[in-house]
C-alpha cells in the first residue's frame, strides 16, 4: 500500500491581501506543513478555488510544488463540474510535479452514478498520477456510492477516496467492499478516529491549517495503536471542528488563523468575513483547546 497522503494532508488554504493572492505567506504555511503535516493538499476547495482565476490556480498550484521540492507529497486539486476542464488541470497538475490529484465530484449539474464512473473514468485516462475522488454531498449535492466506489477502484491510477459523507455506515461499506490496499480517508476532522478504526487510512484535515502537529498526532498515534490517546485527541479537538465548521469553510479556520497571524483572515466573495457571535464562539472553543488569542 503506498499511502498518498501520508496518513494527514492539510487542505492547505489560500491567503488573500487586498483581494491578491500572498505568495510570501503561502511560502511560510508551506514550510510549516513541510516539517509537521504528511502531505499538501494545494487548490483544493478549501482554498477558494472556484473563485481563483485560471492564472491564479496554475500559479499556485507551481508555486506550492516549487517551495515543496518533494519534501512531502504534493496533491493537487483538480476536480470541475466540467469533465474536460478536469482532465486540463490534470494534464497540467501532472506536468508542474504533483505527486498525485484529488478530485471532487461534479457539482450543481452533478450527473448520474453511471456519469461519474465516465467522468472519473475519462480524468483517469488522461494522467499517470494517481487520484483520490472526493465525496462530499453536502457541498456538491452528489454522492459517490460504495458500488460507484468500488467500480472505481478498479480503474489502475484511482487508488483512493476522501471520504466526507459524514456517513459512517457508507464508509463502512466501501471499506468492506473494496480492496484492501484503497485507501479511504476521512474528509471530516471529527471522524478520523472512527473511520480509522474502520480501516480507514487518515485524514485529509481541514484543522490541520492551525494544528497540523496535533492532527497527525491522532493519526500516529492510532497507527501506533495507542488508541486511548487516539480517541483523547479526537474528543478533546472536536469542540474546536465545531466551531471551524459554523459557517462555511474556510470561513471560520481563515478567521482563526488570522486570530494566530499566521495569515489574513480575508476571503474572496461570494464569501463573506465571519459574524463577530461566530467569531466569539470560535475564539472559546480555540482558548478552551489551549491555542492562546
Amino acid at each position: 500500500m503506498n499511502d498518498l497522503v501520508n496518513g494527514c494532508g492539510v487542505a492547505l488554504v489560500t491567503p488573500f491581501v487586498n483581494g491578491e493572492v500572498d505568495y510570501e505567506t503561502l511560502g511560510k504555511l508551506v514550510d510549516i506543513h513541510v516539517e509537521l503535516s504528511g502531505s499538501i493538499i494545494v487548490a483544493g476547495t478549501t482554498a477558494e478555488t472556484p473563485a481563483l482565476t485560471d492564472d491564479e490556480y496554475h500559479e499556485i498550484v507551481r508555486f506550492v510544488i516549487d517551495r515543496v521540492a518533494k519534501r512531502i507529497p504534493v496533491i493537487a486539486g483538480a476536480g470541475s463540474n466540467c469533465t474536460a476542464a478536469s482532465v486540463k488541470k490534470a494534464k497540467f497538475c501532472e506536468e508542474a510535479g504533483a505527486d498525485g490529484l484529488l478530485l471532487v465530484t461534479p457539482y450543481y449539474n452533478k450527473t448520474t452514478q453511471r456519469g461519474l464512473m465516465n467522468h472519473y473514468r475519462m480524468i483517469a485516462e488522461s494522467t499517470s498520477l494517481p487520484i483520490i475522488v472526493y465525496s462530499v454531498p453536502g457541498r456538491t449535492g452528489m454522492n459517490i456510492e460504495p458500488s460507484t466506489v468500488l467500480e472505481l477502484s478498479k480503474i489502475n491510477n484511482i487508488v483512493g477516496i476522501k471520504e466526507a459523507s459524514g456517513n459512517i455506515s457508507q464508509v463502512a461499506e466501501i471499506l468492506r467492499i473494496c480492496p484492501k490496499d484503497f485507501l479511504v480517508y476521512s474528509g471530516n476532522d471529527d471522524m478520523i478516529v472512527p473511520l480509522m478504526s474502520l480501516g480507514g487510512h487518515g485524514v485529509i484535515s481541514v484543522v490541520a491549517n492551525i494544528l497540523p502537529a496535533e492532527t497527525k498526532k491522532i493519526v500516529d498515534d492510532y497507527n501506533d495503536r495507542n488508541i486511548d490517546e487516539a480517541r483523547d485527541g479526537q474528543l478533546n479537538m472536536n469542540g474546536l471542528i465545531n466551531a471551524l465548521f459554523i459557517e462555511t469553510n474556510p470561513i471560520p479556520v481563515k478567521e482563526a488563523m488570522g486570530i494566530m497571524n499566521l495569515c489574513s483572515s480575508e476571503v474572496r466573495e461570494p464569501l463573506y468575513p465571519m459574524s463577530e457571535e461566530n467569531r466569539h464562539k470560535l475564539i472559546n472553543e480555540m482558548r478552551r483547546y489551549g491555542i492562546n488569542c
